[in-house]
């Protein structure tokens, strides 16, 4: 089975209020064969900056931790306090030996640090069912990826997609907790 475009997405949570509603929509997802959540953590940074990483699963935390967070080796973090954080960085250090390296030092991304202190973070690792048959057949037709992001609801106003009102309420919907 090939696996399809892979995307991490990270979530900020000024004051996490969790009541299921995002699980039930990645299951959803997962349900209609739309996306496959492959990891998630939770990450959560008090008032002086120190964090505490849960994965998000049904495995135990046991389990997590023997199977390793596919983030953690991504971006070299843990779940396990210290000596996950180490495992972490362990896993992501021997896929650079072996010659993977998930990001360039130009594209390096400190996940971490874009975490305001005292607010938590979802790090959600998906996989896009949906693209791999679109994907194959641009790599059929001798295309590539270039570069991709998500685009702001503010930048589909001037193309039409919206307008102005609609656009600022997705944006502010979108931006709420960061303010």
């Amino acid at each position: 089975m090939a696996i399809g475009p892979v995307q991490l997405i990270v979530l900020g949570f000024r004051h996490p209020d969790f009541h299921g509603e995002v699980i039930a929509e990645l299951e959803k997802l997962r349900q209609s064969d739309t996306v496959r959540v492959i990891d998630a953590l939770a990450v959560y940074k008090n008032a002086r900056g120190d964090v505490v990483v849960e994965h998000l699963s049904n495995l135990t935390t046991p389990e997590a931790i023997e199977l390793g967070s596919k983030i953690g080796a991504l971006i070299g973090l843990g779940i396990d306090g210290e000596a996950g954080m180490q495992a972490g960085a362990t896993a992501g250090a021997q896929a650079a030996v072996a010659g993977l390296k998930a990001f360039s030092d130009e594209d390096a991304w400190d996940i971490l640090a874009d975490i305001p202190d005292d607010s938590a973070a979802a790090l959600l690792l998906i996989e896009h069912h949906w693209a791999v048959p679109l994907r194959d057949a641009i790599a059929r037709a001798g295309g590539f990826r270039l570069n991709d992001g998500f685009i702001s609801p503010l930048d589909l106003v001037g193309i039409g997609l919206t307008t102005a009102a609609e656009a600022q309420e997705l944006h502010d919907l979108e931006t709420a907790g960061a303010r």
